[in-house]
């Protein structure tokens, strides 16, 4: 379980072909202190285990599942990821409860920039609309956000200057993919309804 609050920026160092999966080795010195093999560790919003612990750095496989149905599958050394370890029990709840596991990818369509802020518009596929609703959670390369809009195939956020300048979030230009995972509340809630 996560909370969707960023710890660092780590920056894919290797992508090794690892049939039928690759694995992905990160440059993270913020967090590489204290991270053991077996970790669960979000990378963009998408839970991964740790497989392997180097000086400032850690690996992580990801199978063909993972890759088709995340952005995971596009990053190529140089690419910048955003970083969080999992919660502890007893760890403050800053952002909302994110597991890691990602609904869909959707993409940057619109970026209305307004000084140091930023309001963004993503397209998404139309089936999480149902999981979402204006000033509620969604998690966008795993950072915890809120919505302001909802409609049928888009949605906004507003940044501020702060979320722009420590996650990725603040380097993206139209057409970038990045990893959905809506509110899991909002799927229970929406799993009762079905079956009631």
């Amino acid at each position: 379980m996560f909370t969707g609050l960023v710890e660092s920026i780590a920056e894919v160092v290797l992508v090794h072909p690892k049939a039928p999966g690759v694995t992905l080795t990160l440059r993270c010195p913020a967090i590489v202190e204290g991270s053991r093999l077996g970790d669960s560790i979000a990378i963009n919003g998408c839970c991964l285990t740790v497989v392997a612990v180097e000086s400032g750095a850690l690996s992580f496989e990801a199978g063909p599942e993972t890759l088709s149905r995340t952005n995971l599958g596009e990053l190529k050394p140089g690419s910048r990821v955003n970083v969080e370890r999992s919660l502890c029990v007893g760890d403050r709840l800053g952002g909302h409860f994110v597991t890691g596991h990602i609904d869909a990818v959707g993409s940057l369509v619109k970026r209305l920039d307004d000084a140091d802020w930023s309001t963004f518009w993503f397209a998404m596929p139309r089936e999480l609309s149902r999981y979402m609703a204006p000033k509620g959670s969604i998690a966008i390369d795993g950072v915890s956000l809120t919505l302001v809009d909802v409609e049928r195939e888009r949605f906004s956020v507003a940044l501020i200057p702060h979320t722009l300048s420590v996650t990725t979030l603040g380097k993206l230009k139209s057409g970038d993919k990045v990893n959905l995972e809506t509110d899991l509340l909002a799927k229970y809630v929406a799993k009762q309804r079905k079956v009631d």
